[in-house]
């Protein structure tokens, strides 16, 4: 595995790198630019699929080296953002070319949405496999500058305000998340470097601290974490940026970039708990995932538009992992898994969704979507789907990935936080179940136009069809050799 592996992780970083860079140099038109972006998407996806199957094939045997670590963790994250990038990679130029104002019909203009697109999907790609604390905030950091010109790449003032919000609150968090690096590699007397921040030096690094001054340093970078990962009561920018950015980059901000920062946040942990203590991290994550299910369960039950309605479900969701991670079990561990991939796939129907329904039906920019399946039963196929899985309506792999999360609650003797957990997720169902039978068969709205059916139609079932193949793998992935190899370092 190790050449193999070494060879795919960088080709993975090094063709979405390659491609923003020459889409921006390259003087080509539009229709050459958007030929070249589903070529180089499909070749990064390929590569990157390929680490991950590397990766998920030999879980017991993970690749370490000063640069990389590819485990069955990245695995399972290189894939979804694989797959997840390529598909808003190929909806993208769709999506550029219904823009109202046609700005985006320009070269120049798709060369920069193009260049911030690449740059954004290599930073994703590289975080899983990044093998130092130290980089793999760096890397966070500059998914920031990347994602946030694309989430006001409109320039509507709307766009420019989510933009600028998501940019200051992510970094004052990140500010504080490196403030807490910094304290446990100063405090530490066996700090030998830069290279101290690996993470399989990590623990042996903490050991050395104080166990006061570990725990500061551990609440810091968690916190600071979490404004990015979107947890609350820091998860502000969170309904903004994704109402306003492209449905495509929505798609990749929810689906793939809050829960690939939350790994960085239990890789974290599994280096750091020996020396903080068991109880005391447990309680910041299942702080974080019950405030996170609190905060989100009203606004699920308004009418909301479409997509903050899915930012407020992603909040949800973020919640649930970090319950996950808490309850610090193997079939925890397993719903983790599950739920990252279930999540990420809905998600991104229902964000691939919004540009056919606001074709079809305006309103939905504004208010909650009604009665599509007697206007549009493509756009009421991919909402349908998408919120049916959201909600963890049976057999959504939402629903197994709660239910072992729940178990290994109960597990770990966390009795009351699985009571309450339960109750919130019962309403926060009874809120997205509400959402699904209005958007299907409530009053019909139209007054916008007809939708082209074969995207919709062969999104639908792609994704469908995937949920479905991770609604099967529930009932071999407890216990797999892959939750085994991750327990190893997170329990």
């Amino acid at each position: 595995m190790t050449s193999a592996a070494a060879l795919l992780a960088v080709v993975t970083l090094a063709l979405p790198g390659g491609t923003a860079l020459a889409l921006l140099l390259l003087p080509l038109p539009a229709r050459a630019l958007d030929a070249l972006h589903r070529i180089a998407s499909l070749a990064t996806a390929t590569v990157a699929l390929a680490l991950a199957v590397v990766a998920l094939a030999r879980p017991a045997f993970p690749y370490r080296d000063g640069a990389f670590l590819v485990d069955a963790a990245s695995g399972v994250y290189l894939g979804v953002i694989a797959i997840v990038g390529l598909l808003s990679a190929l909806v993208s130029p769709a999506y550029l070319a219904s823009d109202g104002k046609g700005f985006f019909r320009t070269g120049r203009a798709r060369a920069w949405y193009y260049l911030g697109f690449h740059a954004f999907w290599a930073l994703l790609l590289a975080i899983p496999i990044v093998g130092n604390l130290g980089v793999a905030w760096l890397l966070v950091e500059a998914t920031t500058a990347a994602s946030a010109l694309l989430v006001a790449h409109s320039g509507k003032p709307s766009a420019l305000e989510a933009g600028w919000k998501y940019l200051v609150l992510t970094t004052v968090g990140l500010t504080v998340a490196l403030l807490g690096i910094v304290i446990l590699f100063v405090a530490s007397p066996a700090s030998q470097g830069f290279a101290s921040l690996d993470w399989g030096r990590l623990p042996g690094l903490a050991a050395g601290v104080p166990h006061e001054t570990v725990l500061v340093a551990f609440v810091l970078i968690l916190v600071g974490l979490a404004a990015k990962i979107g947890w609350a009561p820091v998860h502000n920018w969170l309904p903004d940026a994704h109402s306003e950015a492209p449905p495509p980059v929505s798609a990749l901000l929810s689906a793939a970039l809050l829960p690939t920062v939350m790994l960085v946040a239990w890789r974290v942990r599994g280096a750091l708990d020996p020396a903080v203590g068991g109880s005391a991290s447990r309680i910041v994550f299942l702080g974080f995932g019950l405030a996170s299910l609190a905060v989100a369960i009203p606004f699920l039950w308004r009418p909301l538009a479409w997509k903050r309605l899915l930012a407020y479900s992603s909040l949800e969701h973020m919640g649930v992992l970090a319950l996950g991670i808490g309850f610090a079990h193997p079939i925890a561990i397993a719903g983790v898994l599950l739920h990252v991939a279930g999540h990420a796939f809905a998600k991104a129907l229902g964000f691939y969704a919004a540009t056919p329904l606001l074709w079809h039906q305006p309103g939905a920019a504004r208010r909650l979507p009604t009665g599509l399946a007697r206007t549009s039963v493509p756009t009421a196929g991919a909402v349908g789907v998408s919120l049916a899985a959201l909600s963890g309506l049976p057999p959504s792999p939402l629903f197994f990935s709660e239910l072992f999360i729940l178990l290994g609650g109960v597990y770990a003797h966390q009795l009351w936080v699985v009571a309450i957990a339960g109750v919130l997720l019962a309403l926060g169902f009874l809120g997205l179940a509400n959402a699904l039978i209005e958007g299907l068969v409530g009053r019909a709205r139209s007054g916008g136009k007809a939708v082209a059916a074969r995207p919709v139609i062969a999104l639908t079932v792609l994704l469908g069809g995937l949920l479905a193949g991770l609604s099967a793998s529930a009932l071999f992935l407890p216990g797999s050799g892959i939750v085994d190899a991750i327990a190893r370092w997170a329990l």
